[in-house]
C-alpha cells in the first residue's frame, strides 16, 4: 500500500508540474460552462415560448440542462482522457525508467494501481470543478438531486473505463502522440458503434448496443442506477487494467 501511495503522489505531482493538468482542466471547465449556459439559455427561451402559447407541458429546465451537461461532459472526456493517460507508461518507456520501475519491489500491479488511482483522482478533480456550473440552478430553482448524483456516478464509471483503456494503450508505445491517437480512436469506435446497432437486427443489435460505451450512461443521467450498467463499466475497466498488467509482464520477461 505504501508503494502504491508513493506512485500516486509522484503521478499527481507530474500532472500539476507539467502544463497538461492545467490545459485539460481549463478546456474542460470552459467547454462545460459554455455548453451549460448556452443550453440553459436555449431551454429557458423555449420554456417562455411554450408558456406564452399555453396548453403545453412545461419543460423541467433544471433536469434537461443537467442532462445536457452530462452528455456534453461525456463527449469532452472522449478527447481529454487520452491526454491524461498518454504519459502514464509511455513517458517511462521513453526515458528508459520503465525497466527500473518493473524490477523494483514495487511490482507491476502496484505500479498500475498507483498510476490508475492518480488518473482517477484527477478525474474527480474535474468533476468537482464542473459542479460550479450547476450551482446557479440551486439559486433560481430547486432541481432534483437524484439525477445529478447518479449522473456524476455514471460519469465516474464512464471515465474510469476510458482511463483504463488509455492506461493499457500507454503501455504499448513510448510515443505519447501515438498513445493519444490510438486511445481516442478506440474510444471513438466504442462511442459510434451504437449507430451501427440501429442497422442491425435481433441479437446482433443487442450485442452491438451493449458494447457501446456511451449507451450505458443514459440511465444514470435520467436518475436510474442499473446494476447491468455498473457491471459493464467495471468489467471494461478490469479488462483494460488486466491487459495493461499483461503488457507490463511481457516487458519484464523481454527485459
Amino acid at each position: 500500500m505504501q508503494n502504491i501511495l508513493a506512485i500516486w503522489q509522484r503521478e499527481m505531482k507530474s500532472y500539476f508540474v507539467s502544463p497538461v493538468a492545467y490545459v485539460v482542466l481549463t478546456i474542460f471547465l470552459f467547454l462545460c460552462g459554455l455548453f451549460f449556459f448556452g443550453g440553459l439559455a436555449q431551454l429557458v427561451q423555449i420554456s417562455i415560448s411554450q408558456a406564452q402559447m399555453g396548453g403545453q407541458i412545461p419543460i423541467d429546465v433544471p433536469r434537461e440542462v443537467t442532462s445536457y451537461l452530462f452528455r456534453t461532459m461525456a463527449l469532452i472526456l472522449l478527447f481529454l482522457v487520452p491526454m491524461l493517460t498518454m504519459g502514464l507508461f509511455s513517458e517511462e518507456k521513453k526515458r528508459g525508467t520503465i525497466e527500473l520501475l518493473l524490477t523494483t519491489p514495487v511490482g507491476n500491479s502496484q505500479a498500475l494501481a498507483g498510476k490508475y488511482l492518480a488518473s482517477l483522482t484527477f478525474l474527480v478533480v474535474l468533476f468537482a470543478a464542473s459542479a460550479i456550473t450547476i450551482l446557479p440552478l440551486f439559486v433560481y430553482s430547486q432541481p432534483d438531486w437524484k439525477p445529478i448524483l447518479s449522473g456524476y456516478f455514471g460519469m465516474f464509471l464512464y471515465g474510469a473505463a476510458l482511463l483504463a483503456l488509455g492506461l493499457f494503450i500507454s503501455t504499448l508505445t513510448e510515443n505519447q502522440i501515438i498513445a493519444v491517437f490510438i486511445t481516442f480512436g478506440v474510444s471513438l469506435v466504442l462511442w459510434v458503434i451504437a449507430l451501427a446497432g440501429e442497422w442491425a437486427v435481433g441479437s446482433a443489435r443487442s450485442i452491438i448496443e451493449y458494447l457501446s460505451v456511451i449507451g450505458h450512461l443514459d440511465d444514470f443521467i435520467k436518475g436510474v442506477i442499473d446494476t447491468s450498467h455498473i457491471i459493464y463499466y467495471v468489467t471494461f475497466a478490469f479488462v483494460g487494467l488486466f491487459l495493461a498488467y499483461r503488457s507490463l509482464e511481457s516487458m519484464r520477461w523481454k527485459g
